[in-house]
């Protein structure tokens, strides 16, 4: 059977962390002595991936290399527990400088469920909000058919068409929730995009070591995951993930091999 994603690697490599905490915990700013402190006395042991859990995450987003505004990822259940349906919303506002007149306002928004142990899509939304240009697509992931098709303000008939589903096919945000998932030293991860109309193959490799990350006052031991380039595609995204934390603690987003939206994060809450 198909899954979400394919994983290859040389031998087993564990997880690590720094400071292991759960999704339930409530995280504030830690100072980066004491996070060193720790990380220093602790054993690096290997965890199991963790299970899908609520969170809200807030993050500082910076856009050309100047903090531009804040970010808030957040994962929720809906409805009855028993139906594994859940919500995955990203939020970017630009609030510092011309940061909104340059479109760095974006909400995005996935429904989804967990079936077989995969992430899979039912419905998804972009909103862009600029000064003189609001934008808002829609997209629906039919299973029954399996077909995924998409409507809204200027998408060109070609991103309207309907797209047949692959099994593990995933929205932008839901390959986010993989990456943690799945992510371990030395893994190469592949997963099939297909979001706002677009079907892309997307393939990471996750560095065999562990590296410091400063964000703030908190420092994690995180690892890097990095998506390959491809033949026409100029954009890159690099993850960085420490064990524990529900949520990627670094996003950065490259165009043209210039940073373009970096998110960093800043703190994170179970969402119960």
């Amino acid at each position: 059977m198909n899954t979400a994603f394919t994983s290859t690697a040389a031998g087993c490599a564990a997880r690590f962390s720094w400071h292991p905490t759960t999704a339930s915990h409530d995280v504030r700013p830690m100072d980066r002595r004491s996070a060193t402190a720790l990380g220093t006395a602790a054993l690096i042991v290997a965890f199991p991936a963790a299970a899908l859990e609520p969170f809200v995450a807030s993050y500082e987003a910076w856009h050309d290399g100047r903090q531009a505004g804040t970010a808030t990822m957040q994962v929720v259940q809906r409805g009855d527990p028993a139906l594994e349906q859940w919500r995955v919303d990203l939020g970017i506002r630009g609030n510092r400088g011309f940061a909104g007149i340059l479109g760095l306002n974006v909400e995005q928004s996935t429904v989804f469920d967990a079936y077989h142990d995969q992430y899979r899509p039912i419905s998804q939304s972009t909103v862009r909000k600029a000064a003189f240009l609001n934008r808002r697509i829609i997209g629906t992931y039919d299973w029954r058919t399996r077909t995924a098709q998409w409507t809204g303000d200027r998408l060109s008939e070609w991103r309207q068409r309907e797209i047949p589903l692959h099994e593990g096919d995933m929205s932008g945000l839901l390959i986010n929730l993989a990456t943690v998932r799945d992510a371990e030293p030395g893994k190469s991860l592949a997963y099939r995009f297909v979001d706002g109309g677009r079907v892309r193959d997307h393939q990471y490799r996750v560095a065999a070591e562990t590296e410091p990350v400063v964000v703030g006052d908190m420092e994690y031991q995180a690892m890097r995951v990095e998506r390959t380039r491809t033949d026409g595609d100029d954009d890159e995204t690099i993850f960085w993930i420490a064990d524990g934390v529900p949520t990627p603690v670094r996003i950065l987003q490259r165009e043209d091999g210039e940073d373009s939206i970096d998110l960093r994060l800043v703190e994170y809450r179970g969402a119960r």
